[in-house]
């Protein structure tokens, strides 16, 4: 009976202070540390406008009209829905993919002016796989720069120069594509200015 008291007391002695530990100075230490040394992406990296939070520059949102760039498809719930994130799941040989991505690529010549044999860039016309990607590849939005240059009244060329300025190197200047950011970007035509 004495070695049960015993247990009993050390387990709960044990569990007790890996609550303190884990659920308390844990948690603390790490906001503490985000908060001092990265303060914009711990409160997710919000993009403002006129001092209105408008998105984030962590998540995809839908843009339809002509004088936006638009973001790669979205397969998060009805588009861009950041509390149903996730992919298609649809195989390489699932028929329903292939249907998909063959519309895609038709509505994406025609909605950008290009001819029937013009290659799509792949983020053009398949989702990522949280379906919430804020980014295009550089040559998407080089393909999208003369119909919003067109809806904008501005030249192609000064619409290529604002995709140069909003271009995103690659992650710690190794790894994955240059790219850029959509809502970024728009947001910065929308104003008449970069970043």
């Amino acid at each position: 009976m004495r070695n049960l008291v015993v247990e009993m007391r050390t387990a709960l002695l044990m569990t007790a202070l890996l609550c303190v530990v884990l659920c308390g100075i844990y948690p603390a230490l790490v906001f503490a540390v985000a908060q001092g040394l990265f303060p914009e992406q711990a409160n997710g990296s919000l993009v403002y406008r006129q001092g209105t939070i408008v998105g984030s520059a962590l998540l995809g949102q839908a843009f339809t009209e002509a004088k936006y760039f638009h973001p790669r498809p979205s397969a998060a719930g009805a588009g861009y829905d950041a509390t149903a994130s996730g992919g298609s799941n649809l195989g390489p040989l699932s028929k329903k993919l292939i249907d998909t991505v063959r519309l895609r690529v038709e509505q994406y010549r025609a909605e950008n002016g290009l001819n029937a044999a013009a290659r799509v860039p792949a983020d053009a016309v398949t989702a990522s796989a949280s379906g919430l990607d804020p980014h295009i590849s550089v040559k998407n939005a080089l393909l999208q720069a003369a119909r919003v240059a067109k809806a904008r009244n501005m030249s192609e060329a000064a619409m290529c120069e604002k995709i140069d300025e909003c271009t995103e190197g690659r992650s710690l200047g190794l790894f994955g594509e240059p790219g850029v950011n959509v809502l970024r970007l728009n947001l910065s035509l929308d104003a008449g200015k970069t970043r």
